[in-house]
């Protein structure tokens, strides 16, 4: 990774490099270790379905609003994009350390989501709503942007197209709008001494139905330590009732992004 822009290589002068691996993203993620403090850094290609700039945009609306990295350096060149951020302090919700104490987990996930869901959304201009999404959705379809291969199992082998007619088919007559995460999985919050320490990778996050979240959070929980804790994670976030045909609908929603 020697040909990066020479401001970007002034910056991270001194620092040794370690990829990280976990996640689904086109961006390649790099820990950069420092004598005092780390840094995380994306590099992806301008032509990927997503970019870093609107990872950017939203971490600095951010600032002050919610526990998340600091922006230090963005830039692009004729290949790629590049996203340098703070070290949020901690290990992600996804580590098997967590396994000693899951109910503890479980209320930290419901706390971490309840501080995401009453930040105002009054200006915010972030626009994640149904609308939007299934425009986007139908973009990426018609493009050929849909990796079938990356299905959920209850979906494999099933074809992009089919599944959007579904998503139109059944799409939610209302929203219960709050500021959301938009892909609140568990290796995107950060756990430090027993408490949320911050939020990573918000490329998706702004204005949606609270229930984009809570989707997300229930197959993560589910992948990572088993359905019997979603419960009591819920029970934590508030919610006795869950409507679980927006929850299937959330997450058949993700299968395009």
């Amino acid at each position: 990774m020697k040909e990066v822009p020479q401001s970007l290589a002034r910056l991270t002068n001194g620092y040794s490099w370690e990829q990280i691996t976990i996640g689904h993203s086109d961006s390649m993620t790099f820990l950069l270790k420092g004598s005092t403090y780390n840094h995380y850094l994306k590099i992806q290609p301008n032509n990927s379905v997503e970019n870093l700039y609107h990872e950017k945009e939203k971490i600095e609306w951010l600032q002050g609003k919610l526990s998340v990295p600091e922006v230090l350096y963005y830039d692009k060149d004729e290949v790629n994009e590049y996203l340098l951020v703070t070290e949020i302090k901690g290990i992600n919700a996804s580590d098997k350390s967590y396994e000693a104490n899951i109910h503890l987990l479980m209320e930290l996930l419901a706390l971490g989501l309840k501080t995401l869901h009453r930040l105002s959304i009054e200006n915010c201009p972030f626009n994640q709503k149904l609308d939007i999404k299934i425009e986007e959705a139908k973009r990426r379809v018609e493009n050929g942007l849909v990796d079938e291969e990356d299905f959920d199992e209850i979906r494999i082998g099933l074809k992009a197209r089919d599944l959007y007619k579904e998503l139109i088919l059944n799409k939610p007559q209302n929203e219960d709008l709050v500021f959301t995460h938009g892909d609140y999985c568990l290796p995107n919050i950060i756990i430090d001494q027993g408490k949320v320490s911050g939020f990573i990778d918000l490329g998706r996050a702004g204005v949606s139905d609270r229930y984009q979240d809570l989707a997300l959070a229930i197959r993560s929980i589910t992948y990572n330590f088993g359905e019997e804790y979603i419960p009591f994670f819920l029970k934590e976030y508030g919610y006795k009732e869950l409507d679980e045909t927006k929850i299937s609908y959330y997450q058949l929603m993700d299968e395009f992004f």
